[in-house]
């Protein structure tokens, strides 16, 4: 994102690539409240944009997209959020955004990525469970 950042373009490839449009929600609708919120998730301090993976295709539409967290004292990063467009999965374009967000963080020092998510698709880039839980609820 540090190179091509476009908070339309951002938002768009979340909605479609969380299914809104599939589900119901229709198109992408870009207004100054949605602005504002991605601006407020992009622009602060711990937001490091070069983990913000964006792939784009021929037409400058981000297609792909992947942002990484990385604790530079704790050592570790994390996977969040990844969403690829309906049209363009089984492309490897989402695995491509990942591993490309955890290169960089291995580059900058992160000796474990974290993501919390059981989807197949990080099961298939080679994430395995490291700890699981169970909640308890009384009646």
């Amino acid at each position: 994102m540090k190179e091509t950042f476009d908070l339309y373009q951002y938002g768009r490839v979340l909605w479609k690539g969380f299914n809104h449009e599939l589900d119901g929600g229709g198109e992408f609708v870009y207004t100054d409240e949605k602005r504002k919120a991605f601006e407020d998730e992009m622009i602060r301090p711990n937001v490091n944009l070069d983990l913000k993976i964006a792939i784009v295709d021929p037409e400058g539409n981000f297609v792909s997209y992947c942002g990484m967290w990385y604790d530079a004292c704790a050592g570790f990063a994390i996977v969040e959020p990844v969403a690829t467009d309906p049209k363009y999965r089984k492309l490897g374009l989402g695995k491509a955004a990942v591993l490309e967000g955890i290169l960089r963080c291995k580059d900058l020092g992160a000796r474990t990525v974290f993501v919390g998510s059981s989807q197949q698709f990080y099961y298939n880039i080679g994430f395995r469970p490291y700890l699981t839980s169970t909640q308890w609820k009384s009646k």
